[in-house]
């Protein structure tokens, strides 16, 4: 009897209809991600020292800011920053997290009036392990979902369709930020 090998099996469907990516493990094991250990390297401590324009900035608070994912998962995906340099949720300041959750509140009150968005995912991931890209520097992502708005791109493709640039997306939401 032959021995069977595993890669026979690798993409055939089960049960669980498994989709294999394999081109996922360079993420998993950390190829070109962004060394964002110190704040002197890390974007989001980069951005408020930029124009709004270069830093995509959508509004600044007192402790937290709201910028455009430069990686988005949607028209209009942003992300709610503390300005210190800060991993954890348990370490910010009250006043940082009361600004943060309000800043997450008015980005999807903005999203839903100005551009329409139907639902939200809302999401921390907290350290590495958890999928955080930048794990040094807290950050809260507001993705706004629309009807329809996923297919078979990302899965097949490994192609995410955006159909809205980031700095035209940027100029709806600080045009609306005060106006909502």
């Amino acid at each position: 009897m032959e021995a069977e090998s595993s890669l026979q099996f690798a993409g055939v469907p089960d049960a669980f209809q498994r989709l294999w990516t394999p081109h996922r493990m360079a993420y998993v094991e950390g190829e070109e991600k962004p060394a964002t250990q110190s704040s002197s390297d890390c974007p989001f401590c980069r951005a408020p020292s930029l124009s709004d324009e270069e830093g995509l900035i959508v509004h600044r608070g007192e402790h937290a800011f709201v910028l455009m994912n430069l990686f988005p998962y949607n028209s209009g995906h942003v992300l709610v920053c503390p300005y210190r340099h800060i991993s954890l949720y348990p370490d910010i300041s009250v006043d940082e997290r009361n600004e943060i959750a309000a800043l997450t509140v008015r980005a999807m009150e903005v999203l839903t009036t100005a551009v329409g968005a139907q639902g939200f995912n809302l999401g921390m991931n907290q350290g590495e392990v958890a999928g955080a890209g930048i794990a040094a520097h807290l950050h809260q992502h507001v993705v706004p979902r629309y009807k329809g708005d996923a297919n078979f791109l990302p899965v097949i493709g490994q192609t995410k369709a955006v159909p809205q640039l980031i700095e035209d997306a940027r100029q709806v939401l600080v045009k609306n930020w005060e106006r909502v």
